[in-house]
């Protein structure tokens, strides 16, 4: 799983019942400790039963009253072999049905793991960036939001938006678009810290939320961000964005701060060149 994954700001109850199987096993130790503490027992009892019955007879030196002595321990003996035979497999046969049930109830815990994974990717995140979507991301930007407000902590959102999105459809196919927005994706993923938030709004369109950021963290961000090169049919394409940011005020609404953030992305966009595709050279 990816580390945007583990950040999961919906909480999808799993229906399992881990309180059964720490009862399965519980039953199962208690099992087999009764089990070797019976056949300790029954050990003990062996040697004792067998010197009782053999040692009044060695004593007395007499021939007929030991070979009866020892007989009937030999009987005695038989008998508790038996008796500890029978218990053991009727306590074996207990263990395996708790096993099996267990061994059930892991493999139902198994897919239900795997099913609660498929419906939380479908929920939570984009399914062509693997970054979270747009209401995953606005969930969290809530969060941020109140954490800000009551501890003071500064909260700076950055919207992204490609510049050569159209461009490359135009020329490439839409498939070398997506290979696009997944590249910028990943890049985007590894620039920001574990604490920080990416997600996809739509289209070429992205917002990162950084709690606790310095003004010149933003910086170091976009920088890891530039230079990114795609290949589109054995051209190497460079990407360009544009981006803008703005800081938290406390007391205003998602909408307001998310509008403030677009407002300063199309400032940039106005301020830089008309985007031209670049192709920056065949892939050697």
């Amino acid at each position: 799983m990816s580390r945007s994954e583990s950040q999961q700001p919906l909480s999808i109850s799993r229906p399992v019942d881990t309180q059964q199987i720490s009862s399965d096993m519980r039953r199962i130790a208690r099992r087999q400790w009764s089990l070797w503490s019976c056949c300790v027992m029954v050990t003990v009892l062996l040697a004792l039963g067998i010197a009782s019955f053999a040692f009044p007879g060695l004593l007395s030196q007499a021939e007929q009253s030991a070979s009866f002595l020892l007989a009937s321990a030999v009987r005695g003996v038989i008998g508790l072999v038996l008796l500890f035979n029978v218990y053991t497999v009727y306590q074996q046969l207990q263990i395996h049905r708790i096993h099996e049930q267990l061994s059930k109830q892991v493999e139902a815990l198994g897919k239900v793991e795997v099913r609660t994974e498929e419906v939380y990717k479908l929920a939570a995140l984009d399914p062509l960036t693997g970054l979270f979507n747009r209401r995953s991301g606005e969930q969290r930007l809530a969060q941020e939001m109140s954490r800000s407000t009551r501890n003071g902590h500064p909260l700076t959102v950055l919207a992204l938006d490609l510049d050569d999105l159209k461009h490359v459809n135009d020329t490439f196919g839409h498939p070398a678009g997506d290979d696009l927005i997944r590249s910028f994706s990943e890049r985007l993923n590894s620039a920001i810290r574990g604490s920080d938030l990416a997600f996809r709004l739509g289209g070429d369109e992205f917002l990162v939320l950084l709690p606790e950021c310095k003004p010149e963290a933003v910086r170091v961000v976009l920088s890891r961000l530039s230079g990114l090169k795609v290949e589109c049919r054995g051209q190497l394409v460079e990407i360009s964005f544009s981006a803008g940011w703005t800081n938290f005020t406390p007391g205003e609404s998602a909408e307001d701060l998310m509008r403030r953030a677009d407002d300063a992305l199309y400032a940039d966009k106005r301020a830089r060149r008309e985007p031209s595709l670049q192709i920056v050279g065949a892939k050697k």
